[in-house]
């Protein structure tokens, strides 16, 4: 016979069966992030995700929102403004997709994930009406993964009676589940080619898509430089009667590059200038230049929330950024040689990408090598022609855990169309990272790319990251 277990162990299979059964729910449901966007909106609409939160009895409505879209530098920029507002003594959610290792991610409150038993809780809550919903609708028509995902987020900042929550738009924007919520404040961080099958092949269709997270009678703070895009936003925002504050007209910042010899990339300082008030010197938590411009968009908001009663000061500011990191975005995991994981999945995030090599990376004196894995739906060409550039070496490998990663002859077709060779593909993303790193030798550097689904997969294996479930990303 064997013995039964002690009492504390019992509980914690009973937690790990109760979270296990929380994600087979969720992950059962209709999941854009594992299989891909349907091509157009079909199947796309705010229409159940206002039902479910009526049944739930709208709890968002009372909370004060900063509603963040984009198609680069949203995920950075929302972290920036949350902190900030943390710091100033609200306290404040932050709900972020997609994650990378496990769905606490996407709800924080003050810098913390929400606790697992929480979690599991709100879950076992809001199942029974889901599944009401699911009843009473054909199967083709009913709640998503990222729809149920984004309605326990809302209900988690007001449970927990936040005074200030960022959401970050999934995709898009005008269809977005998120574009329920009545924000104080809509900011929109950037506008490039990405998700093209859905938003549109031009930066003026995928405006007037961001743009649809301007509100009748709002705020608006842009940050876009396109100048189709930013045509687009003006005439939405008029058309609203949505007061709206651009980069180079209502705001301007210097950028302030660390002096050099350095022993490590550090981030740049910046000073911000308002239609408010001059912000003095911050420094920038995250390193590229493309931070500049999020982190100077993160103050102009602090001017916007000014206006509708949330004060952020300097000093503020400086606290909330002081140690701030994101994970896969440029980040360092170990030097001999520099290895460095990041996100970019588009032709914009990989162009950001590779300045941010140039500039703090100048003086490798090893071989620079790219390891590259991406998804099916995303512009290859435009990845690989931002990237190639830099490195002396190329490596080709695949995520394994979902569905959506290119086919590797693919990607190197694409390769070899630009007249590049490829020095080792393998199936195995981690058999072709030890690669690259043997190439790279301690005085060089390996830089992991392409996806959140790849940089999820190695950023586990390279930290030892316990993962419960499958990563999901988009």
């Amino acid at each position: 016979m064997h013995a039964a277990p002690k009492a504390d162990e019992s509980a914690m299979t009973a937690h790990m069966d109760s979270y296990s059964e929380a994600m087979d729910f969720l992950y059962g449901r209709l999941n854009y992030e594992r299989s891909g966007l349907p091509r157009g909106s079909v199947g796309l609409g705010l229409g159940r995700m206002r039902r479910l939160m009526r049944r739930l009895g709208d709890p968002h409505l009372g909370l004060n929102m900063i509603h963040v879209a984009g198609t680069k530098g949203k995920g950075s920029t929302s972290t920036m403004i949350a902190a900030g507002l943390s710091a100033s003594g609200y306290k404040t959610g932050l709900f972020c997709s997609p994650h990378l290792h496990c769905l606490e991610e996407r709800y924080v409150i003050d810098g913390q994930m929400i606790p697992r038993a929480d979690l599991i809780q709100l879950i076992q809550s809001i199942k029974p009406i889901v599944e009401g919903m699911d009843f009473e609708r054909p199967e083709d028509d009913r709640l998503t993964f990222f729809e149920v995902t984004t309605a326990i987020g809302l209900i988690y900042f007001a449970t927990q009676q936040c005074t200030a929550v960022v959401v970050e738009v999934g995709m898009g924007g005008r269809l977005d589940s998120t574009n329920i919520i009545r924000p104080l404040v809509s900011v929109i961080t950037s506008i490039s080619l990405d998700h093209t099958r859905q938003l549109g092949n031009t930066t003026s269709a995928i405006a007037i898509e961001k743009a649809g997270i301007i509100k009748r009678g709002g705020l608006t703070v842009s940050g876009v430089t396109d100048i189709p895009a930013r045509n687009e936003i003006r005439d939405i925002a008029v058309l609203r009667n949505s007061v709206l504050r651009e980069f180079q007209t209502d705001y301007f910042y210097h950028e302030m590059k660390p002096v050099k010899p350095i022993l490590e990339p550090s981030p740049s300082s910046i000073h911000v200038k308002t239609w408010v008030r001059e912000w003095g010197v911050h420094r920038v938590p995250f390193i590229g230049p493309h931070q500049a411009e999020n982190a100077a968009l993160a103050l102009s908001v602090f001017d916007a929330l000014r206006e509708k009663g949330l004060e952020v000061s300097g000093s503020d500011v400086d606290q909330g950024w002081m140690g701030l990191s994101m994970p896969a975005r440029v980040e360092i995991i170990r030097k001999n040689p520099w290895l460095i994981i990041d996100g970019a999945h588009n032709k914009a995030s990989a162009e950001a990408l590779a300045e941010t090599m140039v500039e703090h990376f100048p003086d490798v004196s090893g071989r620079k090598v790219l390891v590259f894995g991406t998804t099916r739906e995303k512009d290859l060409h435009g990845q690989l022609q931002s990237l190639l550039p830099y490195f002396d070496d190329i490596i080709l490998t695949r995520y394994e855990h979902n569905p959506r990663a290119r086919p590797l002859d693919e990607t190197q077709d694409a390769v070899t169309s630009l007249g590049r060779r490829v020095e080792f593909i393998s199936e195995k993303p981690l058999l072709a990272l030890n690669k690259a790193i043997e190439i790279a030798g301690p005085d060089g550097l390996v830089v992991i790319t392409g996806s959140l689904f790849l940089a999820a997969e190695l950023r586990e294996s390279l930290l030892n990251i316990p993962c419960n479930q499958k990563p999901e990303h988009a």
